[in-house]
């Protein structure tokens, strides 16, 4: 009786050890099923959110007039797809040249972006930097000053206005990006740096051979950052331009869904669709590049966000 009394104990004992690991930490216990229901759904709910308006916004932009009609507007799924809108909307050359002046101030813009954040990451996070606290103090400052009425006078004064450029330069430095990036680089083993440079190595040659073959997520993070900030902008552009062969897709999109039919025959477009398939049509033809670029940076996008933004 004794024994199997102990035996019970120790079988006790081990169930505890077992489902309990002080030195494991609590996100690595294996979750409860009433936990993976609630992520479950909560989960599903937010992807629901998110597909049913895109789903909405790609069958609009192919149901015809008499569907939208019916539908009050907005269709979930076309009955009779129609690639009216399109053709309408690619009728001119004012689309294509304003995805040219997108993906033109996108590309531009982010190579632009990367280079000056990267080396003004690089430089502030060395303890060597003279008059490192107050560059510092000068570049977290730009996180909380407004900056809208100072950047208008500049470009203005800069003669920029109604041209490429200025979609381009306002937006080559964001403060966020640099500290997402500044922390990055100050994770990075210092004897890596001291081993190069006591091998002859330059700064810059330390950059481009030791800190960037090691910065591969956090550079895809902040040029998708940029990439996306570039590509969706549209105040910019309706601040700085009047010119419309430098209009972007996105300001074609707001200018389109505030003027309507005025907007249509700028951009010339000779038939006459359904408006809202027209609408969704653009926000389609805007969102595409986007979509389709994502997929490839996703696998570095958690990695890049959560080591720059949390560590150090």
């Amino acid at each position: 009786m004794t024994a199997t009394l102990s035996g019970l104990r120790a079988a006790r004992r081990r169930d505890k050890q077992l489902s309990f690991n002080p030195g494991r930490p609590a996100w690595k216990e294996p979750a409860s099923p009433i936990y993976n229901a609630i992520k479950a759904v909560v989960i599903g709910g937010i992807s629901l959110s998110i597909v049913i308006p895109l789903l909405l916004v790609v069958s609009t932009s192919l149901a015809d007039d008499e569907q939208l009609i019916a539908a009050g507007g907005f269709v979930l799924w076309p009955t009779h797809p129609t690639f009216a809108a399109y053709q309408a909307i690619f009728s001119g050359e004012f689309m294509f040249r304003a995805l040219g002046v997108s993906a033109f101030i996108t590309a531009v813009g982010t190579f632009m972006a990367l280079f000056i954040t990267i080396t003004m990451a690089y430089a502030t996070s060395r303890p060597v930097l003279f008059g490192r606290p107050v560059l510092l103090l000068v570049l977290f400052t730009l996180l909380f000053a407004p900056g809208l009425i100072p950047m208008f006078l500049m470009v203005k004064q800069l003669g920029l206005l109604n041209t490429i450029w200025s979609l381009i330069l306002p937006g080559t430095f964001a403060a966020f990006n640099f500290v997402v990036m500044r922390s990055f680089f100050m994770n990075i083993p210092s004897e890596l740096i001291e081993a190069a440079r006591i091998d002859g190595a330059s700064d810059f040659m330390i950059l481009r051979k030791v800190v960037l073959p090691l910065s591969k997520a956090v550079i895809a993070v902040v040029g998708l950052f940029y990439a996306v900030g570039f590509w969706n902008a549209f105040f910019n552009a309706m601040l700085y331009i009047n010119d419309q062969t430098l209009y972007p897709v996105q300001l074609v999109l707001r200018n389109y869904v505030v003027q309507g039919g005025s907007m249509a025959e700028a951009i010339g477009v000779t038939s006459t669709p359904p408006p809202q398939s027209m609408q969704m049509a653009i926000v389609v033809v805007a969102l595409l590049p986007i979509l389709i670029v994502y997929p490839f940076l996703q696998k570095h996008f958690t990695k890049g966000v959560i080591t720059g933004a949390i560590k150090g």
